[in-house]
Parts: structure tokens; sequence; C-alpha cells
């Protein structure tokens, strides 16, 4: 960097006027050469500054945009069962309840009626089958005693006929104790009064087991053997992704609260590449729009089902992402 033409005759000036004004007596020869010397190093110094000062500029630019090199790959392992045998035993209440029965009537609502119970900061939130419910919820497994806490409820108009809101909430307030049971088809809990009375029933949703990566088998019963054609889960954050054996696929996967273990796969949506396998992506694709349903045959092996519980894809876990 050079100094300036103008930064040279500032400095000069400046220190010409300060010889001057000190009145220092001095020869011609001897002024000019002081003078020269203290713009001189002056303007060193301003030129060591500035240089200075533009190799720590460069210096940070540097810094900033070189990324670390210690950069993995972090391995997503499948999520556990939301129940453990061990948790189930000790009474744990968590994850996605569907609202089924509330004072010996069928819940109604213009959405299914449900509750999801967040462990890790002892929440509830839900819907009533109109309106949005959150709170609190304090239980122990030791007595089975449950209460709801700070409940507040959205105050939405509902118009259809027949909605059990009314009665939800009121079971929330009155409820003490629960009870935690295994069926066939997966837990049920029952909520009860301060008398012992059996106000509301829920069912457990459970999709956790199909959190992670899954390579397709099978597409309405006939065998597929496509290669990368494979759908991966993320249940909590309601995600589906994978590939069509040819195309990117990605989309939401919605849990529906009107039987165990329901679901619909929404805003599916694939890249555009040409296949030489085209049919086997648009099988893929239809059966992803019929199926409503899945059901684990075995830890490594789950079917997604129809409406009318008809297989309409098979998948086999795989550790390939």
């Amino acid at each position: 960097m050079l100094i300036t033409f103008f930064d040279f005759f500032i400095n000069f000036a400046f220190h010409l006027d300060l010889f001057i004004s000190m009145r220092i007596s001095l020869k011609p020869a001897a002024f000019f050469i002081a003078a020269a010397c203290a713009m001189s190093l002056t303007s060193c110094d301003l030129y060591n500054k500035m240089f200075n000062k533009e190799k720590e500029d460069k210096t940070a630019v540097k810094k900033e945009v070189v990324l670390p090199q210690d950069r993995v790959a972090i391995e997503v392992k499948p999520d556990p069962k939301t129940y453990s045998p061990a948790e189930f035993a000790k009474g744990v209440v968590k994850g996605d309840w569907a609202i089924e029965r509330v004072y010996d009537r069928e819940a109604v609502g213009a959405t299914p009626p449900y509750l999801k119970f967040s462990a890790s900061d002892g929440r509830i939130y839900g819907n009533n089958g109109c309106n949005t419910v959150n709170g609190d919820y304090i239980y122990n497994p030791a007595d089975s005693t449950l209460t709801f806490d700070h409940v507040a409820v959205t105050m939405m108009l509902c118009h259809e006929e027949g909605i059990t809101d009314f009665y939800i909430n009121r079971a929330l307030s009155e409820t003490r104790k629960y009870s935690l049971h295994e069926t066939d088809d997966g837990y049920t809990m029952r909520l009860y009064n301060e008398r012992g009375e059996d106000i509301m029933l829920l069912t457990h949703q459970n999709l956790d087991f199909l959190n992670g990566t899954w390579k397709v088998t099978a597409i309405d019963g006939e065998d597929v053997n496509v290669d990368k054609m494979k759908l991966v889960f993320d249940v909590d954050e309601h995600k589906v992704h994978g590939n069509t054996g040819c195309n990117v696929l990605n989309g939401r996967l919605e849990t529906d609260m009107d039987e165990p273990n329901t679901f619909s796969f929404e805003a599916i949506g694939v890249t555009m590449m040409m296949c030489p396998t085209i049919e086997y992506q648009t099988a893929m694709l239809v059966a992803l729009e019929d199926a409503c349903r899945a059901k684990p045959i075995d830890k490594n092996r789950v079917q997604l089902l129809n409406q009318e519980g008809q297989p309409v894809m098979t998948l086999q876990r795989t550790s390939d992402k």
C-alpha cells in the first residue's frame, strides 16, 4: 500500500507548523532535515499500521472461510418402541393417544380427538374434537394417580352435531387415576375420576417401529427387486423420504387418530429424472397413496396396508442410507 500525495502533504504541513510554533532556532538546512525526518517517521508509522491491518484482515478472512476437517457423518439409529416392556410395567405415560370413549360415549369430533403426552416437559397437547388442548400432567406410577393442571382450550365455535368436546374437557378436569392395558392391537389407557368411575378410554398410537430405513421388497403382493427403492421414516418429525429406484422422494407422514397405527402420506413429491423402470415408480406412488396402516411382521419386516386391510407394500429393514 502506498502513501498518497495528500497524506504526504498533511504530514509535512503538520510538522512544519509544529516547528514554527515552537520558534526553535535552527539553521535552514538543519530545519528542513529535521522536518523531513519527522515527516518520514510519521509516514513510515502510518504505512506500517495500514500494512499490518491489511495483513490482519487477510488472516481473519482466511480463518473464517476454512472449514474444520473433522466433520464425520452421524449415524441415526431407529428410535426404540415408545413403550418398552420395562416402561409399560412401570406405568410410564407418554406418546400419542387417540380418545376412543368418554363417559360411555363414543368420542366424536370434527377432527379425531387425541392427547399427546410429552414426558420430557410434563405437558399434554391435543384436540377435543373441535378445539386445541394443552396443559400440564402429573402422574405417579406407584399409586396410579394422574391429574391434569393449567389446561387451556381454544374457543373456536363448532357447528357439527354430536361432538363430545364438552365431555372430554370435563373428563380431563375430573381425572384422578389411570391404568394401562395391553391388547392384541397395542396399548390402551383408562382414566378414572375420584369415585373410581371409568371416564375415558384412549388407544395408544405407536408408529415408532417405522423409524429407520426400509427397502421395498413387494408392491401389491408382487416381489420387487429394484436397486435403491427404499423409504426412510422419521415418525417424530412426521417426515418420509426415499427413492423410487430412480427419483428422490420426499413427503409428510401424518398420524391418524381414528384407529391404532393408522396414518396418511401427504405432500409426496419426486424428482423428474427419466427412469428405465418407470412402471415400478408408478406402482410405488400408487401404493403410498393407498397405504393407511402399518403392521409389523417382525422386527425387520413391515407391511403397509390399505383401508380394507390388504397389503400394498412390504418393507425390509436395511442399514443402507
